[in-house]
C-alpha cells in the first residue's frame, strides 16, 4: 500500500480527529472532535461557535489536525498529518455541506441545515486541506512522509 493509499485508508476509517487551533495571540488549544470526509480535500464537523477551537478559528483560520487509531498496540501507529484553513460554513454553502456532514454516517441523518442555524447552538465547520503527510507503520523511524492533496 503507498503512502497516499494508507492517508485515505486512515481518513476514511477514523471517527475523531484532534483540531490544533491558536488564539489571535498564539495561545494554542487541541481538541477531539467527530468528523466527516468529503473523500477529497475538505474536513468537516458541528461545533458550537462559543467552544474554544471555533473562537480561535474565527480569529486565526490556520489549523493543524491529526486523524490516528488511539486503540493499535504500542509500535503500530499510523497518522495522517494536515494543515488546512478552517471556517464555519457560510449560509450559502450551508445546504451542500450539511448534505456531505450527514451523508458519510448513518447517525449524522439529523444533522439537518434547519438544526445547523439559530436558534440551534450548532453550526456546521469546514477545515480545507493543504498540506498532508503520513506516519507509516513500516518497522523504521518515526518518518512522516508527504502525500499529495486532495488526500
Amino acid at each position: 500500500m503507498t503512502a497516499q493509499q494508507t492517508a485515505r485508508r486512515i481518513i476514511e476509517a477514523g471517527n475523531y480527529l484532534t483540531l490544533a487551533t491558536a488564539n489571535r495571540d498564539g495561545q494554542p488549544w487541541a481538541s477531539p472532535v467527530y468528523y466527516t470526509p468529503d473523500g477529497g480535500i475538505d474536513l468537516f464537523w458541528v461545533s458550537r461557535p462559543g467552544s474554544r477551537h471555533s473562537r480561535n478559528i474565527a480569529e486565526r483560520a490556520e489549523v493543524g489536525i491529526v486523524i490516528y487509531d488511539s486503540r493499535v498496540p504500542l509500535g503500530d501507529a499510523e497518522a495522517v498529518y494536515l494543515t488546512a484553513r478552517a471556517e464555519q460554513v457560510g449560509e450559502a454553502d450551508l445546504e451542500r455541506y450539511a448534505g456531505v456532514f450527514r451523508r458519510h454516517r448513518p447517525e449524522l441523518a439529523s444533522f439537518t441545515p434547519e438544526r445547523l442555524r439559530t436558534p440551534h447552538p450548532l453550526r456546521l465547520y469546514r477545515a480545507h486541506v493543504l498540506e498532508a503527510s503520513v506516519l507509516l507503520n513500516d518497522d523504521g523511524p518515526d518518518i512522516r512522509v508527504p502525500v499529495r492533496v486532495p488526500v
